[in-house]
């Protein structure tokens, strides 16, 4: 018969032989997965398996509203790099601090944000009446995105914040001595870290940004979309623009972290702290918004990503792309990740330079060049 002390010491007996045999046993291996890569890429793949030679003469795309070609060259992506602590990563060099901080991902989605500079909210009722078309714009053609118009005071917070961990860079913000200055240069700095779309305060939506690049095209396959501004087919043109071929930056889309976004900020991050070191950083300082910050630099930094062999496989090149792979295209180009449209696409109804007007198949934004 079963009696309650007997039960008391089977039971004691049972719980001993279970934290015996739980505590005798070995611990089994945790298997943790690597985490995402941390490099300018997502280095362990590549936007096409095999990156195809790379020509002078571009590929084309399957034809769809507008048609698009493509460069026969792919931005291939390098092998992961392992993770680094905070205190390495304080001594690495600006640009790999960048590429750890903002990883890029050429296969994720382009972000629903829509991003806009000005003086005041559209809630303010110092905000221009004449801008308030242009604004409500964006949000009409893209309701499901999140759309923000930042203020200065907001923006140097923002900044503080998304740039916590590279001091370097929100030293150079707060160091421009010019309010255009700090507005150009938040444009590559929202877009590297955040994505989506910037847009200047006086542009006015025309088309979806959905739309600006053909169905047919996988997403997968670019990371940032551009315009060109100015294509001056004159003698004459160094009179008129910086460079022959000229990219807006008035209305850019990117993924977050493109290595093009992280090469501008590291430049003119370098360049300002640079200025500052030898005092040369001021309003009278002689200095071009153009070549400092605008679209000569932006220009520039988009030509070197094309022909750089980190990125691109140059052994079978026929020559660097350049300003003669653009001039006078009426549809968009694609060149490894980056798709290039053409000037009818971010400036419409100029009247020159081949651009076509507003209601051109091609014509996506209007810029209305009355932000100051």
């Amino acid at each position: 018969m079963l009696t309650f002390r007997r039960a008391l010491i089977i039971a004691g007996a049972v719980l001993t032989f279970f934290y015996l045999l739980q505590h005798t046993h070995t611990a089994p291996q945790l298997t943790v997965n690597s985490p995402k890569p941390t490099g300018s890429y997502q280095e362990n793949k590549k936007i096409q398996e095999t990156a195809p030679p790379r020509q002078e003469a571009e590929a084309a795309l399957p034809p769809a509203t507008s048609s698009t070609s493509e460069s026969s060259n792919e931005a291939t992506y390098k092998k992961e790099r392992p993770q680094i602590s905070l205190e390495d990563l304080k001594t690495r060099p600006l640009r790999q601090k960048l590429a750890y901080q903002f990883p890029y991902d050429p296969e994720g989605k382009f972000p629903a944000y829509i991003w806009q500079t000005w003086k005041y909210t559209p809630a303010s009722g110092d905000f221009g009446e004449a801008f308030r078309p242009a604004e409500a714009s964006w949000t009409e053609k893209h309701p499901t995105f999140i759309h923000e118009v930042i203020t200065d005071s907001v923006a140097v917070s923002l900044i503080r914040h998304l740039y916590a961990t590279v001091p370097e860079v929100f030293e150079a913000y707060t160091a421009l001595p010019l309010p255009v200055l700090k507005a150009d240069f938040f444009r590559y700095l929202i877009l590297l870290a955040r994505g989506g779309i910037y847009t200047d305060i006086d542009t006015m939506a025309i088309v979806s940004a959905t739309d600006w690049v053909p169905s047919e095209v996988p997403r997968s396959s670019y990371g940032l979309v551009i315009g060109i501004e100015a294509d001056p087919d004159r003698p004459d043109w160094q009179d008129w623009y910086s460079r022959r071929i000229q990219f807006c930056q008035w209305t850019i889309q990117a993924k977050p972290g493109h290595p093009i976004l992280r090469d501008i900020v590291a430049s003119i991050t370098e360049e300002t702290l640079e200025r500052k070191r030898q005092g040369k950083l001021s309003k009278d300082s002689t200095m071009s918004v153009v070549e400092f910050t605008g679209p000569a630099i932006w220009t520039d930094t988009v030509f070197r990503f094309f022909n750089d062999p980190e990125y691109f496989d140059m052994t079978t090149s026929k020559g660097n792309i350049t300003w003669q792979h653009f001039t006078g295209i009426k549809q968009a180009k694609k060149v490894g990740d980056v798709v290039v449209l053409p000037i009818t696409s971010f400036s419409p109804g100029v009247g020159q330079m081949g651009a076509g007007d507003d209601d051109d198949p091609m014509a996506f934004v209007k810029h209305e060049f009355e932000g100051a």
